[in-house]
């Protein structure tokens, strides 16, 4: 039997598990039984725009009112027809919340497979490529936790930083970002913060809940934290830019306000705050534009060529993973859960907002 973790889609809260006779194993197919994954506010954005950006097509359930959440983590091929990918190894990638999925490999080579399943074949490349634990060069087994966790994460924060500064940071002078403590948001601000002392690098601002205040102002990448009732006090005169993880209609209205024609670029990326979505309201300033970390994923590949791509994204992964992994002060704590309780708990606390910032969960089912 597979075990799939559901939600309603037009209410989040309402969640089930169904079982269902596993598939059979179509030619040239794999079948993966999904063992660790990462569980964060990024996966109730997944399901936040399930509709508007696809997330819910690449593991359908098979009924129009409900969605599986797609999951980072790793997964061990328990059965293959297919003579290049043998049983027993472990891959990295893009899984649903359940105990198992099926994989049609393509493009097979040392480094891993894209999955070629007729449903997800016009999806973003980016989410349907597997790696070879055995053959990642960023592969540690003992930081396997730390990659689910962070890995999918930071390569947006690794792009948004990117963006901005190819982009001249469109003219502005400071960054803005809201969910502060978020563990995307903190990504791109400790990569803004390493263009500290260079020409025309920007101020990194976080703004975030005033429960949060102490954690991300000890992360060091901030150059200034405040709460979000403490807008009003930005400097209005310096040319900002935007980056919404937050999602909070308020913030948004509130920094649009602030700034107005000050605001040179509005950035939404996520949602963390579901109780408060952006609507249609006519804001001053510029018009929000979301931001899809796979078209500038892609347009850089085409740039940089893969290898050029690989080389820069590990080196600063390699960067963050210091405070990251810090023996005295990590920026994560790995909580580790197992079963349909720890998985439901933890889901529950990040659409409520509930989930503490240093922790990073990492669960099975």
């Amino acid at each position: 039997m597979t075990t799939t973790f559901v939600v309603d889609r037009q209410d989040l809260h309402r969640t089930r598990w169904v079982e269902t006779p596993a598939p059979p194993l179509p030619a040239g197919g794999v079948r993966v039984r999904v063992d660790r994954f990462a569980l964060t506010a990024n996966n109730v954005t997944y399901a936040f725009f399930g509709e508007q950006m696809s997330y819910w097509s690449f593991f359908p359930t098979g009924d129009p009112a409900t969605g599986c959440i797609p999951v980072w983590g790793f997964g061990d091929v328990v059965d293959s027809a297919n003579a290049e990918v043998a049983v027993g190894e472990r891959l990295y990638g893009y899984y649903p919340l359940a105990s198992e999925v099926l994989l049609q490999p393509a493009r097979i080579n040392e480094a891993g497979f894209m999955d070629a399943t007729p449903h997800r074949r016009e999806l973003p490349p980016v989410y349907n490529h597997y790696l070879r634990c055995r053959t990642d060069p960023g592969h540690d087994p003992a930081r396997e936790a730390e990659q689910a966790l962070l890995r999918p994460l930071f390569g947006t924060s690794f792009l948004i930083d990117d963006f901005l500064a190819a982009n001249d940071f469109f003219g502005a002078q400071a960054v803005l970002l809201s969910s502060a403590s978020s563990k995307t948001a903190y990504g791109t601000a400790f990569c803004l913060a390493r263009r500290r002392g260079t020409p025309g690098a920007p101020r990194v601002v976080g703004l975030t809940s005033p429960a949060n205040l102490d954690f991300t102002r000890s992360l060091g990448c901030y150059d200034e934290v405040l709460a979000y009732d403490a807008i009003g006090t930005l400097d209005a005169a310096r040319p900002s830019v935007y980056v919404d993880f937050s999602g909070s209609a308020t913030t948004r209205a509130a920094v649009h306000r602030r700034f107005d024609a000050n605001l040179r670029y509005s950035c939404a990326v996520g949602v963390t705050h579901w109780s408060d979505p952006p609507g249609g309201q006519s804001l001053p300033g510029p018009k929000p534009i979301f931001f899809f970390a796979p078209a500038q994923a892609k347009q850089r590949l085409a740039e940089w060529g893969p290898a050029g791509f690989a080389q820069r994204h590990a080196q600063a992964w390699g960067a963050f993973m210091v405070p990251v992994t810090d023996a005295q002060r990590p920026w994560l704590r790995v909580e580790r859960g197992q079963g349909r309780g720890a998985i439901e708990r933890v889901y529950t606390a990040l659409l409520d907002g509930q989930a503490d910032p240093r922790a990073g969960h990492v669960l099975a089912l």
